[in-house]
């Protein structure tokens, strides 16, 4: 249980870091035009919002410390 808190909280911090430094992205698609069958899509890469990274990394860190204490 221990083990898998550490690894778990190791894994959200490094992600965290990831999304902060700002290279995390994904692709969002949207339809521009559609005429009958035809269709003119615009595909953009969009950011990953930074407050989802800070959440990783507090959440991360407290697992991980959370895994690091031992308990009496």
């Amino acid at each position: 249980m221990r083990a898998a808190l550490i690894i778990a909280g190791i894994i959200l911090l490094v992600a965290g870091i990831w999304i902060v430094a700002g290279h995390a992205s994904y692709q969002d698609t949207d339809t521009v035009l559609q005429v009958g069958t035809a269709k003119l899509t615009a595909t953009q890469n969009k950011d990953i919002p930074r407050w989802l990274g800070i959440a990783g990394i507090v959440v991360g860190g407290l697992l991980a410390v959370g895994g690091f204490i031992k308990k009496n």
